[in-house]
């Protein structure tokens, strides 16, 4: 078994999506994370499910550490009532220190940024540049055609399957903790 997470950053969306089930899918991750004793790293933002998500955390009681660039802070649209703002000077180094920040990651829907948030921490897990659980919450089947797309990749020659400790997956959020702490 291994040692049980004290922090897990979130990346998800900063926006809510067409569909309402993404909201509640955020809230029910961040009650959950809360109840868990688990703190939230995210985006920093209050808008999309990075602001649901940072208020289910703190309405169950739990810790909120966001990490936003400067940029985003001057277009108002940081959260300013989490538990610690880190302000930062880019993009580069809110990953930088979310990685750091953050004992285990967990992607939910969202756009582009996530998905270079996601694939960023698989490939400095599979540099060797850290070594942290990541997982993959594909909620209503939202990440299938990614997986499909990253087993073409590695039938094509140009990545190594991922093994289940490199990239555990469910749809389930207590299910998928159970995995990222085994």
């Amino acid at each position: 078994m291994g040692q049980r997470m004290k922090s897990i950053a979130v990346f998800c969306g900063a926006s809510m999506g067409n569909d309402p089930k993404y909201r509640a899918m955020a809230e029910v991750v961040g009650t959950h994370l809360a109840k868990r004793g688990i703190a939230l790293v995210y985006g920093g933002g209050k808008a999309g499910l990075m602001g649901a998500i940072a208020d289910a955390v703190l309405a169950g009681g739990g810790e909120v550490y966001g990490v936003i660039p400067d940029r985003m802070v001057q277009a108002e649209r940081a959260h300013t009532g989490i538990t610690k703002l880190y302000v930062v000077e880019s993009m580069h180094a809110r990953k930088s220190l979310m990685a750091q920040l953050a004992d285990g990651f967990i992607a939910l829907p969202g756009g582009l940024g996530t998905l270079d948030e996601l694939f960023e921490i698989l490939t400095w897990n599979q540099l060797g540049i850290i070594s942290k659980p990541v997982g993959l919450l594909n909620f209503d089947g939202y990440f299938d055609p990614l997986m499909n797309m990253v087993q073409q990749i590695s039938e094509q020659g140009f990545l190594h399957a991922l093994r289940p400790e490199e990239l555990q997956r469910s749809d389930n959020i207590v299910d998928l903790l159970e995995k990222m702490n085994a």
